[in-house]
C-alpha cells in the first residue's frame, strides 16, 4: 500500500482572491507582515498500485484528470510505502 500526498497550487500569475481575502483579514487583526498569501489544496490517500501501471503513472493521471485544473493549477505529490503489520 502506498500513501500519497498531493499538493495543488495556483500557477504563478493567476489571481488568488481567497488568498487576498485572508491577507485582508489578517491586516484587520493587526497582522501586517504577511504578503503574497496563496491558497491551495492538500489531499492524502492510500493507493494499492495496479499491475501494469506505476504509482507515478496512476497519480499523474488522477492529478491531471480530476484533482487539479492544469490550466490554472500546478501540482506535486509525495509517496511513501505504508507497512502494515
Amino acid at each position: 500500500m502506498i500513501k500519497v500526498k498531493v499538493y495543488v497550487t495556483l500557477k504563478a500569475g493567476v489571481l488568488d482572491p481567497q488568498g487576498k481575502a485572508i491577507e485582508q483579514a489578517l491586516e484587520a487583526m493587526d497582522v501586517n507582515n504577511v504578503e503574497g498569501m496563496r491558497v491551495g489544496k492538500y489531499m492524502e490517500f492510500h493507493l494499492e498500485p495496479e499491475k501494469g501501471q506505476s504509482v507515478d503513472e496512476q497519480v499523474t493521471h488522477m492529478c491531471e484528470q480530476l484533482l487539479s485544473n492544469p490550466v490554472i493549477e500546478d501540482y506535486r505529490y509525495e509517496t511513501e510505502e505504508v507497512i502494515t503489520p
